[in-house]
């Protein structure tokens, strides 16, 4: 973790900005988190345990930074909620989500499956693509397996009596 808050520190003194407390601690969170999608609001509470001075501005301040740095990328999953996801070292682009719209789990595909899409858009539409996000709304495989397994338990009774 420290080898890459110093990544991210250099990062930021390229641009000529300090890595402070404050951002710091919001850095550590996300780190810390990174498997997650986490809201402002979520960073601000997580951080405000380690820093229980810094506030909610702050916070909202140091994820725009840092989007703009590309340390960090927004993403909304349309349900009108920002959420900040750590850029992958090395990454040329974004991941991509799969967004289950039964439980709201969110997977991410590390996998860059649109590097031939890029090529055709740049080639017939002669636009020049620096990054795209992928999205994915469709059901999860644990709520498939679960719909299936509940399925198969019910009774016909039951079944049609959940109808109802």
């Amino acid at each position: 973790m420290e080898q890459r808050i110093d990544r991210i520190k250099k990062q930021l003194h390229s641009q000529s900005y300090k890595l402070t407390p404050q951002r710091e601690a919001t850095v550590r969170v996300l780190l810390e988190h990174e498997e997650d999608h986490l809201s402002a609001e979520d960073v601000y509470l997580l951080v405000k345990e380690k820093a229980p001075e810094i506030g909610l501005a702050t916070v909202y301040r140091t994820l725009e930074l840092l989007n703009e740095l590309e340390v960090v990328d927004k993403i909304n999953f349309g349900d009108g909620v920002s959420r900040y996801d750590l850029r992958k070292e090395g990454a040329d682009h974004f991941h991509h989500h799969l967004v289950c719209i039964e439980c709201g789990s969110v997977d991410e595909i590390q996998e860059d499956l649109l590097g031939d899409v890029e090529k055709v858009v740049e080639r017939d539409w002669h636009f020049k693509i620096k990054d795209h996000r992928l999205t994915f709304h469709g059901v999860c495989h644990r709520c498939q397996e679960n719909g299936d397994s509940e399925k198969k338990n019910q009774s016909p009774e039951k079944a049609i009596n959940k109808v109802r």
